[in-house]
């Protein structure tokens, strides 16, 4: 389900980073007919995916270790679910298209109306109609239809943001759409590998360690969740002043960004390291657990000013024509900044040396990637006519070039 989510996340990427470029150049109906693709494309290569999934759900869930019960329950409601991943996949799109457009806002109520619909139906279909695990999953395709049906009327109703393209029109789009989707996908694959390798380490000290580590992975996204909106919602803004050729909004908009994440890390870095022992408290942690979360909260938290670097450096990536370096930073960073750091650290100083192997590996490729994206962001140049941005995917110059300005496009 990751992975089929890990797909559908990255082509909403690509979806976003066309239909803003449009939006800036002042064509709305090129707008229209990109975020048409953009919603074809999602629903043709979803099904693509989805359907070998659900003929063998059953091996790859074994593939996961399952089996006997567990093994019968997951497969069941994965073909179940399953079904429904190009119907989210579409709302997630759409979500997207209104993100591009600037309404943030309706943006937003999709995702929370499909949460409403979870939360109100859950206790029905699984205790009141009995339903169990498959009212679990009949749940999760009423909430995604809800999802799809929202996102779509924002998208079309209110602002007009799909036009069903010409097959030319779509066969054009097609090429620079997985250029930027692709490596987005890819991008979104990489942190589960890094945190599996903490998880691997981290349990070797038993399982009162595995729980402070999974006290700190429910903490971490309520502490640090502006910082992912952030990643998100600067990519649009990006890609609207591309398009509109104003490099020094680029600028600007990146600089204050980076302000934001450094601002905010520090202030919440600092009320976790006070709150350290009633965060603990509030979940009950003792011993190894209590240790693990108060040492995070003190030390390890700050960290995300690197990790916060990363990702909105990653989404000036996606959206100024170089995704490819966000797939380069995230693996990187889920590979050559968690491996040795972690193991040493276990090795030397048990699981809260894991846990601040993690923090460090941040901390370099954090600061790697905002290097790399002011370097990018420096040397935008738009010597060509914007359209030429869509039409043809970036070239591979570096952006590190000296005397004239490197060209996207």
């Amino acid at each position: 389900m990751f992975f089929l989510t890990s797909v559908a996340i990255g082509l909403t990427i690509a979806t976003s980073a066309q239909v803003s470029r449009a939006i800036g150049r002042g064509n709305p109906g090129e707008a229209a007919e990109l975020g048409g693709a953009g919603l074809i494309l999602m629903a043709i290569t979803m099904t693509l995916i989805s359907i070998p999934m659900f003929l063998f759900v059953t091996p790859l869930t074994v593939l996961l270790g399952a089996q006997g019960e567990t093994l019968a329950i997951a497969a069941r409601f994965m073909r179940m679910t399953i079904p429904s991943m190009p119907i989210m996949a579409i709302g997630m799109a759409a979500a997207a298209l209104l993100r591009a457009k600037g309404d943030a806002k309706r943006s937003m109520y999709v995702t929370l109306l499909a949460a409403v619909v979870t939360a109100l139906l859950d206790p029905i279909f699984i205790f009141v109609f009995d339903l169990g695990v498959d009212g679990a999953a009949i749940v999760t395709v009423i909430s995604r239809i809800a999802l799809m049906a929202v996102g779509l009327y924002g998208a079309i109703a209110i602002h007009r943001m799909v036009k069903m393209p010409s097959s030319a029109s779509l066969q054009k789009a097609a090429r620079p759409y997985f250029a930027i989707g692709i490596p987005a996908v890819m991008t979104q694959l990489a942190t589960p590998v890094g945190n599996a390798w903490v998880t691997a380490e981290i349990a070797r000290f038993g399982d009162s360690a595995v729980a402070g580590w999974a006290v700190i992975g429910r903490l971490t996204p309520v502490a640090f969740g502006a910082i992912f909106a952030l990643s998100g919602a600067v990519g649009p803004i990006l890609g609207q002043n591309f398009g509109a050729g104003k490099p020094e909004r680029i600028r600007s908009t990146m600089r204050d960004s980076f302000v934001v994440v450094i601002v905010y890390v520090l202030i919440v870095w600092a009320l976790l390291a006070l709150l350290r022992n009633p965060i603990a408290d509030l979940f009950g942690a003792e011993g190894e657990a209590r240790d693990l979360i108060t040492f995070f909260c003190l030390f390890v938290a700050g960290s995300f000013l690197f990790n916060g670097m990363l990702f909105v450096a990653n989404a000036a990536f996606n959206n100024l024509g170089f995704p490819l370096y966000s797939t380069l930073f995230n693996w990187s960073r889920s590979t050559l900044g968690v491996i040795p750091f972690v193991s040493l650290g276990a090795y030397w100083y048990g699981a809260q040396g894991a846990l601040a192997g993690s923090g460090l590996g941040a901390i370099v490729f954090g600061l790697g990637a905002a290097f790399v994206c002011f370097r990018v962001v420096a040397n935008i140049n738009t010597g060509k006519p914007p359209e030429d941005v869509v039409e043809n995917p970036p070239a591979a110059q570096s952006p590190f070039s000296t005397g004239k300005a490197a060209t996207l496009g």
